[in-house]
């Protein structure tokens, strides 16, 4: 089969879900330690919301674009410190100390966050809530990964304490042969590290890509995490309420509730996951993740198209019983029709009043002002600043909807699993930092630039954008990263030395069975 994937059983995943029933150890361990994934989606979450009516608060706020990319992005900036310090402290005092320390930070920004009297506290807590997702989001998949009997590894001191955790994960019989096993590998890592001068950071990585199986490793573990970023998820994340307003919803609540069900789907989508990833394999999950993507960007760019093409007219009219408050860049004079979409774009800070019957029809184009949004209300219209109303805003929630179906069993969640799996242990702590590092700046680099793009491209430009880069990632996905599924560490590794290594074909290694 294509990309080295093996059949699956029919009964693996009931398989898995008896083992965790019978061992509820290794339950405990990966649901505490997948906390500091809630961490992420709690961050995420409610930055897409908060940041309407952070808008609202602060002037300032909503008259810049790169103010309000600035509040989201700077905790993407604080994860990429978080993410490589982590890598390091990983390996320095274990995944234990470093998960908590990540709570704690995560924490404390929370709390500087909630007291915020400026927007420079607000971007000063999303900083602090930055080093904690950043160190959790390379920390946790490891645990989890080295808590799972296919996979345990790790280094213990003593036997006798070894014994007691291994009989909570393993059944009795094969106890003994793992502690043998951790204790040949401990002895080994002690040998490697003394040979590259201990823990020192360089010197660790100077010898991790010396190694053909790390560099390879690295290579597919930083080209999923870029990917994964590069599609134009956190544009949908971080900004999912200003999405569908843009889409033609101008209230605030209905934008935000209506963004909810982006959540939900992500959420959905991560549980389907768990079912398919060690049936279709890591690599084909991407893969069909990605197409999905790339047809659900392009309708997303057709849909955008279509409404900034069919936006209302801007009518004189409309606009007299607001007296001089109309949009100084329009010139009724110059013979120039315009539409809702060239108002809420012009130089100057302006919004559209919706027609009080029927939004679709001409309405008044006025300078963007509190008192003038309030007067709009107040004639029972609606007020944009963002999209214009329009007959596609459900179409492009539809496309909403099934882009994130498509993304997050694949693309979400597979990344993170290849990342866990793919890296030798001795230095899956540094490669886990440099992969973890190469999402968050990917992540920075989108969620600073989305608002922009918008505004300088138009929104159907910018999704059509991202539809391209998601077909450039996935030919790099295919040719360059390997199938993982069911291959112990150590097969993985033989794999990725292999002189004939091709990602694209079939390993000849033989998944482990539970």
């Amino acid at each position: 089969m294509e990309g080295g994937i093996h059949k699956a059983e029919k009964t693996e995943f009931k398989e898995c879900l008896n083992l965790t029933w019978k061992q509820p150890y290794i339950l405990r361990l990966a649901f505490s330690a997948g906390i500091g994934g809630l961490l992420f989606g709690y961050d995420t979450g409610v930055i897409s919301g908060a940041l309407l009516y952070i808008r609202d608060d602060f002037n300032s706020v909503d008259r810049s674009t790169v103010l309000q990319e600035t509040i989201v992005s700077m905790a993407v900036a604080g994860a990429i410190i978080g993410a490589g310090f982590g890598g390091w402290l990983n390996d320095r005092i274990g995944r234990r100390p470093s998960i908590i320390f990540a709570d704690l930070l995560f924490f404390i920004g929370a709390l500087v966050m909630a007291v915020a009297p400026t927007p420079g506290i607000i971007i000063l807590g999303r900083i602090f809530v930055g080093f904690g997702v950043g160190m959790a989001s390379m920390t946790s998949p490891l645990y989890i990964s080295e808590a799972s009997p296919a996979k345990i590894r790790g280094a213990l001191d003593r036997k006798e304490e070894a014994a007691v955790i291994l009989r909570k994960i393993y059944p009795a019989n094969e106890v003994d042969r793992e502690i043998e096993a951790l204790r040949q590998s401990v002895e080994a890592e002690i040998a490697e590290e003394g040979s590259i001068g201990g823990n020192s950071f360089f010197g660790r990585l100077k010898k991790a890509l010396s190694s053909v199986v790390v560099r390879r490793g690295l290579v597919a573990g930083i080209i999923c995490q870029v990917a994964q970023q590069f599609v134009g998820i956190n544009t949908v994340m971080y900004y999912s309420p200003t999405i569908v307003q843009l889409a033609g919803f101008a209230s605030n609540s209905t934008a935000l509730a209506l963004s909810l069900i982006t959540s939900g789907l992500n959420a959905i989508g991560s549980i389907v996951s768990m079912y398919f990833v060690d049936r279709a394999g890591r690599r084909r999950l991407l893969l069909v993740s990605l197409i999905g993507i790339m047809v659900c960007l392009a309708c997303l760019s057709g849909v955008f198209f279509a409404a900034a093409t069919h936006s209302p007219a801007v009518g004189e009219e409309e606009a007299r019983p607001f007296g001089n408050f109309t949009c100084p860049d329009l010139k009724p004079d110059s013979g120039v029709r315009w539409k809702c979409m060239d108002c809420v774009k012009a130089t100057a800070e302006c919004g559209f009043c919706a027609h009080a019957g029927n939004k679709l029809l001409p309405g008044a184009c006025l300078v963007s002002d509190p008192t003038v949004r309030d007067a709009c209300h107040a004639d029972g219209r609606e007020w944009y600043t963002r999209g214009c109303p329009s007959n596609f805003g459900w179409l492009a929630l539809i496309a909403l909807g099934a882009y994130i179906i498509s993304y997050s069993p694949g693309m979400g969640t597979v990344p993170w699993i290849i990342n866990s799996e793919i890296y030798p242990l001795r230095f899956r702590g540094i490669c886990g930092g440099l992969a973890a590092v190469a999402n968050w700046v990917s992540n920075l680099i989108v969620s600073q630039t989305f608002l922009s793009l918008t505004e300088a491209l138009g929104t159907a430009p910018t999704f059509l954008l991202y539809c391209g880069v998601s077909v450039v990632a996935f030919v790099f996905i295919f040719l360059l990263v390997p199938e993982t599924k069911g291959l112990q560490f150590e097969q993985v590794e033989k794999m990725l030395e292999s002189k004939n290594y091709r990602a694209w074909k079939k390993s000849s290694a033989k998944p482990q069975t539970l």
